[in-house]
């Protein structure tokens, strides 16, 4: 049922998602003419697009952390284990630079949130 409040149609929208499978499959542009690719980032460009920015005035790396924790974990991966964390985010081909961290927790443990696993590592959010 249509509520009408659509911006483009069924067909349009399944046209759209049938370009875009090609790049979302493997995470790099699929296209044969280079001048149809967005233009990459410059050097001098913020990194917003690796994670939340930090507040003003606040390091930031606590909520940085926390946030790409969250983003690999989900809610479903909880209560936890450090072993059963290791095996989700090695599962979700998570970044070395995390697995490492996670590598760290307490084996004896049991963790119910992102926020207990962000403490259990000592890190405080930038106050």
């Amino acid at each position: 049922m249509q509520r009408g409040s659509d911006r483009l149609s069924v067909h349009k929208d399944d046209e759209m998602k049938h370009e875009l499978q090609g790049l979302i499959r493997s995470g790099h542009p699929t296209r044969a003419e280079e001048w149809h690719d967005p233009e990459p980032a410059a050097d001098d460009d913020p990194d917003v697009t690796l994670g939340p920015i930090p507040a003003r005035g606040t390091t930031g790396e606590a909520e940085s952390v926390r946030f790409e924790f969250a983003r690999r974990l989900g809610r479903t991966s909880f209560p936890a284990d450090r072993e059963e964390l290791l095996d989700v985010l090695e599962e979700r081909h998570t970044p070395d630079g995390l697995i490492a961290l996670a590598e760290e927790l307490p084996a004896d443990r049991t963790f119910h949130t992102v926020q207990e696993v962000i403490s259990a590592l000592g890190l405080r959010p930038a106050s």
